[in-house]
C-alpha cells in the first residue's frame, strides 16, 4: 500500500513538470535602455494579451485625465511602452512609469518624461510653501490656545507650589538658601511637566523626551562651564545648612580675621579688625580651616616672661599666680597656671596661662594688663628680669682710652635732664591704665565701622541678622567677641 502511494505521488510530480513545460511564456530580461529601464526583469508574453494600439489609447486617456502632465504622448511597439512629455515633479514622472509598467500586456517601459527645472525667479514654490504654512497655522490655532492655557496653569501652579513649599519648610529648615532652592526647584519641575504635556499632546513625543533629557544635559554643561560659580553656590548652600558661624561672629578663615557681616550666594563678607571689608569666596570658606572665636565665650591667652637664675622659681610662680587670681578679668574657672617653659642662657622662662570671657573683655587689653601687673609685682618682690647674655668678640683687642675725670665748670656743663614726674602708685597698680583704654570689648567699635562702610544688600544675606547693639555701649558686658 505504501509503495502504491509513492508511485501515485511520483506520477503527479511528473505530470506537473510536463504541464509547466507546455506553458507558452518565456522569461527574458528587460531591454537595456539607459536609466529609464525597469529595475526588475519583465515578463514577455509570446502571445500578446492586448494589442499595442489598445494599450496606447488606454495609457493616453489616463495621463490626460489626471491633468498632471503636459504634451503626454504614449507609443507602444510590441509591448514596449514609450512615454514622452513633461511632468511637474519627479514623483509624477515615476508615477507615470509605474502606471505603464502595471498595465496588462506591457513587457517594458521607456519613461522619457522630462521634469523641467524651475526658473530662479519662479515664486510659485515659495507661495505654495507660504500657503501651506498658513493652513497649518490656522489648523493649529485651537491647539495653540490649549497650549497657552496649559502653560499658564502650570506657571500658576508652579508659583503656588513654590510658596507652599517655602511655607512648609520655614519651621523645618533654617537655611534660607536651601529653602529657596527646594521651593524654586519644585516650581520649575511643575512648569517643565506642563511643557512636557503640551509636547506630548501635540504629537512631539521625541521632542518632549529630548526636552526632559536636555534639561539635565544643559545643567551639566552649565555646571562645567561655570564651575567656580557653581562651586561657590553649592558651598553657600552647605554653609547655610551647617551654619558654622552667624552674623556678628568673630572668625578666622583663609588667614583673615574679622566679624561676619554677610553670607550671600557667592561670598562671605568679613569686617576685619583694621576696619576693612573683605570678601572671601564661599568655596574657600568651606574648604579652609575655620576658627570661630564666638562659639565659646571663654578664651585662653598666654605669654612668656623670664626671671634670673638666682631667683626662686616657686616664688616667682606664686607671685604671678597671685596677680592672676586678683585680676578681675581673669577667670578662676578654668584655673590660671604659671609653668616653667624653658631654660635660657640668662633667664628661666615662665609661661603664664589664663582664661578670660571673650564676650566681655578684649584679650589684647587683658593680656597687656596682666603682663604689666606681673612685671610690677616682680619688681616689688625683687625678682629680676635679666636680658639674654650676649658675647661680643673684638678680633683686634679692646682699645683703652684715658678720660679726664675733672669736673667741668658749672657754666660749661650741659643741663641735666629733669626726671619725669612721679606716677601715683595707684596708677601703677591699676588693673587698666589710661593707655590701655579699659578692658571692654571693642566689638561695638568694629560694628560701627561696618555701618559706616559701603552698605551691603541685606536681601542677599543668608544668615540671620542679630539684634542691633547700642553704639554707645562701651562698658563690659557687650555680647560680642572682642578683637
Amino acid at each position: 500500500m505504501l509503495v502504491g502511494s509513492a508511485c501515485i505521488v511520483l506520477s503527479c510530480a511528473v505530470m506537473a513538470q510536463e504541464a509547466a513545460a507546455t506553458v507558452p511564456n518565456v522569461h527574458k530580461p528587460s531591454s537595456p535602455v539607459a536609466e529609464e529601464r525597469s529595475p526588475a526583469p519583465a515578463t514577455v508574453d509570446v502571445t500578446p494579451v492586448a494589442p499595442d494600439e489598445e494599450i496606447g489609447r488606454r495609457l493616453n486617456s489616463v495621463l490626460d485625465a489626471t491633468g498632471w502632465f503636459t504634451d503626454a504622448q504614449v507609443r507602444v511597439d510590441k509591448g514596449v511602452v514609450f512615454i514622452r512629455g513633461q511632468a511637474q515633479t519627479e514623483e509624477l514622472r515615476k508615477w507615470a512609469g509605474d502606471l505603464a509598467r502595471n498595465t496588462q500586456g506591457v513587457v517594458a517601459v521607456a519613461n522619457r518624461i522630462e521634469v523641467p527645472q524651475p526658473s530662479v525667479w519662479d515664486m510659485r514654490p515659495a507661495w505654495s510653501g507660504l500657503l501651506v504654512l498658513w493652513r497649518e497655522f490656522i489648523h493649529s490655532l485651537p491647539f495653540l490656545f490649549f497650549a497657552l492655557i496649559i502653560l499658564a496653569l502650570s506657571i500658576v501652579a508652579g508659583r503656588m507650589a513654590t510658596r507652599g513649599v517655602t511655607a512648609f519648610l520655614v519651621p523645618r529648615i533654617e537655611a534660607r538658601l536651601l529653602r529657596s532652592v527646594i521651593a524654586r526647584g519644585t516650581g520649575v519641575l511643575i512648569v517643565l511637566f506642563g511643557t512636557y504635556v503640551v509636547l506630548r499632546v501635540s504629537g512631539l513625543t521625541q521632542l518632549a523626551l529630548t526636552l526632559v533629557g536636555g534639561t539635565g544635559l544643559i545643567g551639566l554643561a552649565l555646571g562645567i562651564a561655570f564651575r567656580d560659580i557653581t562651586e561657590n553656590f553649592l558651598a553657600s548652600v552647605f554653609l547655610s545648612m551647617q551654619r558654622p558661624f552667624d552674623t556678628g561672629d568673630l572668625v578666622e578663615v583663609a588667614g583673615v580675621t574679622g566679624y561676619v557681616q554677610q553670607l550671600n550666594v557667592r561670598t562671605t563678607i568679613l569686617m576685619t579688625l583694621e576696619g576693612n571689608l573683605v570678601q572671601i569666596p564661599n568655596a574657600t570658606v568651606y574648604k579652609s580651616n575655620l576658627r570661630n572665636f564666638t562659639s565659646n565665650t571663654n578664651r585662653r591667652e598666654d605669654f612668656i616672661i623670664g626671671i634670673g637664675h638666682d631667683d626662686l622659681i616657686t616664688e616667682a610662680q606664686e607671685i604671678a599666680h597671685q596677680v592672676l587670681a586678683e585680676h578681675p578679668a581673669v577667670l578662676n574657672d578654668p584655673e590660671p597656671s604659671v609653668l616653667v617653659d624653658s631654660l635660657g642662657l640668662a633667664t628661666v622662662n615662665l609661661r603664664v596661662y589664663f582664661w578670660l570671657n571673650g564676650r566681655e573683655h578684649s584679650w589684647l587689653k587683658v593680656r597687656s594688663s596682666v603682663i604689666r601687673l606681673i612685671k610690677r609685682a616682680f619688681q616689688e618682690h625683687g625678682i629680676s628680669i635679666p636680658d639674654e647674655a650676649r658675647e661680643v668678640i673684638f678680633p683686634r683687642g679692646v682699645p683703652v682710652t684715658l678720660v679726664d675725670r675733672t669736673v667741668a665748670p658749672a657754666s660749661d656743663a650741659e643741663p641735666r635732664r629733669q626726671p619725669p614726674a612721679a606716677v601715683p602708685l595707684e596708677a601703677l597698680d591699676a588693673v587698666s591704665t589710661k593707655a590701655e583704654a579699659g578692658l571692654y570689648s571693642e566689638a561695638v567699635v568694629i560694628e560701627e565701622q561696618a555701618r559706616r562702610a559701603q552698605p551691603l544688600q541685606a536681601g542677599e544675606n543668608l544668615l540671620p541678622v542679630a539684634a542691633e547693639t547700642s553704639t554707645a555701649a562701651t562698658a563690659p558686658g557687650v555680647d560680642r567677641v572682642s578683637p
